[in-house]
């Protein structure tokens, strides 16, 4: 059964451009989140997996847009191709069906790995960043998401 093609796209910043991942590729419908990749609690990806039918085939920039974590990754893929919906790395060149060899398997396992990595490394270096501003006397936290008014009033 011919589905139709799913774009999914995640940029972890409101001001990445999420429209460079999919460029000239021809898909029916688009499911966009502006999100951290560290879990798969994001709203547009859990529309994506409730909109996809068998026969669809969901297209992705890289592994590491779809999850930062390896279990998740897996998890995710399998999700899919046990509902006979095809997903398609394209940065990767790779396309899981559900009935792939012991080679996809691992080529997802060891490029999932990388972006878990990659993940690690980002985190590893924020935490070192934090310190020497800290040090500095230049770190102030991030902004409060209320102000004191507010968080008495929710007191």
């Amino acid at each position: 059964m011919q589905g139709q093609r799913i774009g999914y796209v995640r940029v972890s910043s409101y001001d990445q451009n999420p429209e460079r991942q999919l460029e000239q590729v021809e898909i029916g419908k688009l499911f966009t989140d502006k999100a951290s990749g560290k879990d798969t609690q994001r709203p547009q990806l859990e529309a994506m997996l409730g909109f996809v039918r068998e026969g669809d085939t969901v297209v992705v920039h890289s592994m590491d847009r779809l999850a930062r974590n390896l279990d998740d990754l897996r998890r995710l893929v399998q999700k899919l191709t046990k509902r006979g919906v095809r997903i398609e790395f394209l940065k990767e060149g790779l396309v899981f069906t559900g009935e792939d060899s012991p080679m996809a398997n691992l080529m997802l396992s060891v490029m999932g790995a990388f972006a878990e990595f990659e993940r690690a490394l980002i985190r590893e270096r924020q935490r070192e960043g934090i310190a020497l501003a800290k040090q500095r006397g230049a770190y102030r936290g991030r902004k409060k998401a209320l102000s004191d008014e507010q968080a008495i009033t929710l007191r």
